[in-house]
């Protein structure tokens, strides 16, 4: 099987994992929880710094958790040590390609990945190796964001802009940024039956003068300094001064005082 050759829009610029490693299992899973069992199997398929993945392994407190990423030592090991410092002994850290996930068929109680299908160039074939190392009557769960979404106050000029720029960089590298509302699509395609599939939204809103200020900031620093930045030069969607552009564009929505930005996730539930 040829490996993936799809850019990861975003990197793993601090910028970047300044995101990632305030996401948890309760804001950023919430619709699995229920379903979770303590004697549960859970492979968790692009974790990142795995902070979702430890909350994981804490909740499945008499299970094995996996966290897979693709090979970056530095990520891999910012994961090791968040495990480490919550003192759990339930969970691994692996490298791999989820096109061709290294695990036999029927190893997992529940597979999981969030935000990560709409970043890789074939997510028909992800969720089917998600679905084949997941054991009979077992869950694959997934959560994606849908950029065209997004909604945020005020109009601030440029806000507009920067999603039609950041839909063409991310569809360039070779993903599919609206993929919160293909979910079920892909499902179906890779062998789900539709009657085994529930589909739900969730969201991420940052209002207060802390999150706008955290949430703006990100996004200011990831547009100049992650590689997103390189990409969308290298595709010409835009030049340093169009970037700069679009990063002082955030940095005044989040100094408005009445600034709200929301974003909507699909989240699928599937069973094996």
């Amino acid at each position: 099987m040829s490996k993936d050759t799809t850019v990861y829009t975003h990197g793993h610029h601090e910028s970047v994992l300044r995101s990632h490693s305030w996401r948890t299992a309760k804001n950023s899973a919430a619709y699995l929880l229920p379903y979770l069992k303590p004697n549960m199997t859970l492979l968790d398929v692009g974790c990142g710094p795995g902070t979702i993945t430890a909350d994981f392994a804490a909740l499945l407190s008499e299970g094995q958790v996996t966290g897979l990423e693709v090979p970056n030592s530095d990520i891999l090991d910012k994961a090791r040590a968040n495990a480490a410092q919550h003192g759990l002994t339930n969970l691994t850290f692996v490298s791999g390609d989820a096109n061709a996930l290294p695990f036999a068929d029927d190893t997992f109680d529940v597979v999981h990945a969030h935000q990560v299908l709409q970043h890789v160039g074939d997510p028909v074939q992800m969720l089917k190796e998600m679905r084949r190392v997941t054991k009979p009557g077992g869950i694959v769960a997934t959560r994606e964001t849908d950029f065209s979404g997004m909604v945020w106050y005020p109009d601030v000029p440029g806000m507009d802009d920067w999603r039609r720029g950041y839909l063409k960089v991310a569809r360039a590298n070779g993903g599919e940024p609206d993929a919160g509302r293909r979910l079920h699509v892909w499902a179906k395609a890779a062998g789900f039956a539709r009657e085994n599939l529930t589909l739900s939204a969730g969201t991420w809103c940052y209002y207060t003068p802390e999150e706008r200020a955290w949430w703006s900031g990100l996004w200011a620093d990831r547009t100049l300094s992650s590689n997103f930045a390189s990409t969308a030069i290298r595709h010409g969607i835009y030049d340093e001064e169009g970037l700069k552009r679009v990063a002082e564009t955030w940095r005044k929505w989040g100094a408005e005082e009445d600034g709200w930005f929301t974003l909507i996730h699909g989240q699928m539930i599937a069973r094996v």
